[in-house]
């Protein structure tokens, strides 16, 4: 019988297997770069409809959804956090219909991006139906899009959901994050959805400034030293998308720095390449910023994908251009992402036709 750690386990398909997947390659200028590289978005990367859109779906669904599911079973508190981003209004800190205009945004943008999959209906109770054909599930929302009650066409979610933004984070392949601004300009990570972690946690970054956030990733002292400007772009600024990238040896979704229960840290995390039985994937973010300068708040989704390095290295300019970016990682940067010990193999296996 499968346990939640055996499932926990499963493998998503790499972008080469899928059908009408999105396909994105954040290496074009052959050299690894930590910078802020945001572009316009809706710019065209040769997807068509999915590069306007800020929450893709694609027929590797169900398997994101069912990681999700899986994640929060084990513990919700492990993927899911907030800090003021109460409904209740407590202090000059905090504001009211924060939690409204996200789950706004986010249910407009699905039922605009995909309406064979999400529509709406206002009842005559003055409530909001969303209901999601993907999940089967129809949530419904008072005024202030508070989560009243939860229909479903299956199973009920264990265990239940704790809010909107987790109902509504449920129902995407995207993880989310949600980033506030105070009056006098300091920052926080007020809310975070992360079912699919690669190797950072949701209750460790909770509460914490845009500094303090990413003060462990290699080469960022120049970014934070801007930190309070980028915010402000995040916030003030068109919709924009950026991408981020690194080397996995596996395409699990959940690669959270904690194991599960019963599973050894070393089988979980993963990271080692082996020269006679290959596997490597680039593990590529699609970003997407949507400020909500109204709310002070701007908010970041995450969608994963995997390309395998057995089919990138078959072009031989993308081939270069990977062993180029691996090339110019710093000592720090190779630490950071897991390649001090398989950088040398991994070049000379690129090399390989």
């Amino acid at each position: 019988m499968q346990t939640l750690a055996d499932s926990l386990f499963q493998e998503a398909k790499t972008v080469e297997a899928s059908n009408g997947s999105a396909c994105y390659f954040p290496l074009n200028n052959g050299r690894y770069e930590v910078k802020p590289g945001f572009i316009p978005f809706g710019f065209c990367f040769g997807n068509g409809e999915a590069d306007k859109q800020v929450f893709q779906i694609d027929d590797n669904f169900t398997h994101y959804h069912q990681v999700k599911l899986l994640a929060r079973a084990e513990r919700l508190s492990k993927y899911y956090q907030t800090c003021y981003y109460s409904d209740t209004v407590t202090s000059e800190l905090t504001r009211s219909d924060l939690p409204s205009g996200i789950a706004h945004l986010i249910i407009h943008r699905l039922t605009q991006e995909h309406p064979q999959h999400f529509y709406t209906e206002r009842l005559p109770s003055g409530e909001i139906a969303f209901y999601s054909q993907l999940t089967g599930e129809t949530l419904y929302l008072n005024a202030n899009c508070e989560l009243q009650q939860i229909e479903t066409q299956g199973e009920q979610v264990i265990p239940p959901y704790a809010s909107t933004l987790d109902a509504l984070a449920v129902q995407v392949q995207e993880d989310i994050a949600v980033i506030r601004r105070w009056a006098d300009g300091s920052n926080v990570l007020s809310a975070v959805h992360l079912c699919y972690p690669n190797h950072w946690s949701a209750e460790e970054k909770i509460g914490k400034d845009f500094v303090t956030v990413h003060s462990p990733v290699a080469g960022i002292d120049k970014i934070n030293r801007r930190a309070s400007a980028i915010v402000n772009t995040m916030i003030v600024r068109e919709p924009m998308v950026r991408f981020s990238w690194g080397l996995s040896t596996d395409t699990r979704l959940n690669h959270h720095p904690e194991p599960p229960l019963n599973v050894a840290i070393n089988q979980w995390q993963g990271r080692m390449f082996h020269r006679e039985n290959p596997q490597l994937f680039l593990r590529i973010e699609r970003q997407v910023i949507w400020g909500l300068p109204e709310y002070d708040t701007a908010l970041f989704t995450i969608r994963t994908y995997f390309r395998d390095c057995r089919e990138v290295k078959k072009d031989i300019n993308l081939r270069q251009k990977l062993s180029s970016s691996i090339q110019s990682m710093t000592q720090e940067s190779l630490v950071y992402k897991g390649l001090v010990e398989n950088r040398d193999s991994i070049l000379a296996w690129l090399e390989e036709v």
